[in-house]
């Protein structure tokens, strides 16, 4: 059962220090990202920053005794955020992320796959047209937050149009998997290198 002292809301901008911090504590496959790269701000600036900009109505936090533990954001159709993502923030974060020349590692990947967002548009995802990232704090993970955070996140992306959802999650985080199987997610494909697995859900 969900622990008490906590509750799901709508998203506030003034949220947006706490969820970029809960960003980069959960960013290494569900572990703490801190000083993973050259700036704790990649993650964030990649991951959460954007949706919140482009939806703030389908952005919910977690919330215990007004702090936030846990945040999910999403977008209804991801061919339209990636249209809005080129035109927008591409340009907005290109003096800060310079475009790597000799892409390899982890962080230089990361932003090479910024100046590409028509990477997240996937054929046999098409069925799956929104796309969501969710993150909680240890303290509160296996409480039924996360549930109650994706149940908010489905209801508004319906409400929007989307007609099912989908994620895209690391190999290696064994427990997102376990977590996103028991909502009804299956899996769909797997990246071309084996390191991300993309799982979908349908609204009908």
């Amino acid at each position: 059962m969900p622990a008490p002292r906590a509750r799901v809301r709508e998203y506030r901008l003034q949220d947006l220090p706490a969820l970029r911090r809960i960003c980069v504590l959960t960013g290494d496959a569900g572990q703490d990202a801190t000083g993973l790269f050259g700036t704790d701000d990649l993650l964030p600036d990649l991951f959460l920053a954007p949706y919140v900009e482009y939806a703030p109505e389908c952005g919910f936090v977690l919330d215990s005794a007004g702090e936030p533990v846990g945040y999910v954001v999403g977008v209804p159709d991801t061919g339209e955020f990636v249209a809005w993502y080129r035109a927008t923030w591409i340009p907005r974060l290109e003096s800060k992320y310079p475009k790597p020349t000799d892409p390899g590692t982890l962080e230089a990947d990361l932003i090479a796959g910024h100046y590409a967002p028509e990477r997240m548009l996937r054929p046999e995802l098409a069925d799956f047209p929104a796309h969501l990232h969710i993150d909680i704090l240890p303290d509160h993970q296996g409480r039924g937050w996360g549930r109650a955070l994706m149940s908010t996140e489905f209801d508004a992306l319906r409400e929007r149009g989307a007609r099912g959802v989908h994620v895209a999650v690391s190999t290696r985080n064994v427990r997102a998997h376990g977590f996103y199987e028991k909502l009804g997610f299956r899996r769909i494909s797997e990246s071309e290198n084996g390191a991300v697995a993309y799982l979908g859900y349908s609204f009908r």
